[in-house]
């Protein structure tokens, strides 16, 4: 899977200002092999093994309760709960097709294959196009599909020659953000359906088709056998609502509000990753939640080191980068959320510089 291994590009980009005469890459072989000393490289098996059988039988359990506990309003818990259960599931996809959990690139793709498309609804295929692209350029201009969203504009350009209700809804878009995070869930399965029955060539296109279609269609069935329509109508919108909104708010504050990069930029590796990438501090059940999303700075640098290891390598790469200049940011959750919305509403009002990040402008402001 190109762009989602650890070596950086080979190309030459712009050298780092605070190591002149060196290798633009070299940033981060150091940094690399300091991490490979200090065994934060090596697999958990033990870890992912509890999580890939432990995960499937929960969902399994809810499915039973969900079919014992019968045709009741009681069940819009039961809806909650396998948002929020799909949602963790969906991480240890993102595991397995970083390779984190095996050694063998082909168990790491049959495992997020099915993980993907029978448990979540997500066709694994499209996932893995798309984010790749992100890993490999995140918040360039162009070129990371996570800089485009289909409601809200994310660059200033976008809201340039548009209406007049256009551009106010557009200065106060950041309150829209979250109130339209819960369609996310929709949107994911949409473009997995319409990616699987493209013109274009689709690696294992019918193994996909057969999976998304025993988890989609199936799962509406059940639905509908077990709840009354209105019910069921009801219970499917707040579980597709609470899954959409968990993925949003997990993903959102990892890149939202960081440095934008111009489509002609030129920049090593290192530089590349950790400037446009914010990490979220917190214990270890945050670390749960956001299924070791919260790390992002460390994952984008080691996308392969297993989700227990990013903990312990964030004040390594914290203290090298800050050793050489590199602005290494972190910020707790609700503050990662109001430099989204900030960011967003600054879009909006077509303020945004591609460079100028929001928390280093606010510190300039506090300073």
């Amino acid at each position: 899977m190109s762009g989602i291994g650890n070596a950086p590009e080979a190309a030459p980009g712009r050298r780092a200002p605070a190591r002149p005469g060196r290798e633009v890459n070299s940033d981060f072989t150091e940094l690399a092999r300091l991490i490979q000393a200090s065994g934060l490289m090596r697999r958990r098996y033990g870890y992912y093994w509890a999580k890939l059988i432990g995960l499937p039988l929960l969902v399994i359990a809810v499915f039973a309760a969900f079919v014992a506990i019968g045709d009741t309003w009681w069940q819009l818990v039961t809806a909650v709960v396998l948002g929020i259960l799909f949602t963790q599931v969906a991480f240890l996809g993102h595991d397995a097709a970083h390779r984190q959990i095996f050694v063998s690139g082909k168990w790491n793709d049959w495992t997020s294959l099915v993980i993907g498309d029978l448990f979540i609804g997500m066709s694994y295929g499209w996932w893995r196009h798309r984010h790749t692209r992100h890993h490999a350029n995140p918040n360039k201009l162009g070129v990371d599909p996570d800089t485009e969203l289909p409601v809200i504009p994310l660059r200033p350009e976008q809201t340039r020659h548009r209406s007049r209700l256009f551009r106010w809804l557009a200065a106060h878009q950041g309150l829209l953000f979250f109130p339209i995070l819960p369609l996310q869930g929709i949107a994911l399965h949409a473009a997995s359906v319409q990616r699987v029955l493209a013109r274009e060539r689709v690696e294992r296109r019918w193994i996909e088709i057969a999976l998304l279609s025993i988890r989609l269609v199936g799962y509406a069935v059940l639905v509908f056998v077990v709840l009354s329509p209105a019910l069921a109508l009801v219970f499917l919108a707040v579980q597709l609502g609470v899954f959409g909104f968990y993925m949003g708010a997990s993903f959102a504050p990892n890149h939202k509000g960081m440095p934008l990069v111009p489509a002609d930029a030129k920049l090593g590796f290192l530089q590349r990753q950790v400037l446009t990438s914010r990490n979220i501090r917190g214990n270890r059940l945050l670390d749960v939640a956001m299924g070791g999303l919260n790390y992002q700075i460390e994952h984008h640098l080691f996308p392969s080191m297993a989700r227990p290891h990013l903990r312990r390598a964030a004040p390594i790469v914290a203290e090298y980068c800050r050793a050489r200049g590199i602005p290494y940011t972190e910020t707790t959750l609700l503050q990662s959320y109001g430099i989204v919305i900030r960011h967003i509403n600054r879009v909006g009002l077509g303020e945004r510089d591609p460079f100028d990040c929001p928390l280093v402008a606010d510190r300039r402001a506090l300073g």
